[in-house]
């Protein structure tokens, strides 16, 4: 591979810009696959998220008529708006290829699984979100996860300590 190939990959991974992440979906569900979906937006919203106006806490992505929609995902108000503004929480189309769409209405209906925004972010100047499909945790799965995650915590700690 040249340097110029080299060099373009770089690029590519500066060009992606984190926008907003949901870490509850995270916590609260197993994620199995991700897909990258492109977002049908308003100028205005544009502009939002560009000034960091985003939530994705407690949103969901459902398909409705062939199309998947993102829903209660809130978008700002642009703050030099004039007289166009959008709605904050309305539902916004996600661009996923027809293959794509036909897998997630096929698990989504068989295996009673949801679709959960992950994260929205910038690639190459145009806003994408990843959307991935999900299996909601039991409490005791949670629970799991906390010890987990404690005893990594506490497990680095004695491995730092031993080292000084």
């Amino acid at each position: 591979m040249s340097v110029k190939g080299t060099r373009e990959k770089a690029d590519r991974k500066k060009a992606e810009r984190i926008i907003a992440e949901n870490r509850k979906a995270r916590h609260d569900y197993h994620l199995i696959e991700t897909f990258e979906a492109g977002v049908a937006l308003v100028g205005t919203e544009v502009k939002a998220i560009r000034e960091g106006r985003v939530n994705l806490r407690d949103s969901f992505a459902r398909v409705q008529g062939g199309d998947v929609y993102v829903h209660n995902v809130h978008i700002g108000a642009y703050s030099s708006r004039g007289y166009a503004d959008h709605e904050p929480l309305r539902p916004r189309k996600l661009l996923l290829h027809r293959h794509e769409i036909r897998k997630l209405i096929g698990k989504t209906t068989e295996r009673g699984m949801t679709l959960v925004p992950v994260q929205m972010y910038f690639k190459t100047g145009r806003v994408k979100i990843a959307i991935s499909l999900a299996k909601g945790k039991k409490d005791y799965d949670r629970r799991e996860t906390i010890k987990r995650r404690e005893i990594d915590r506490e497990t680095r700690a004695a491995v730092k300590e031993k080292g000084r």
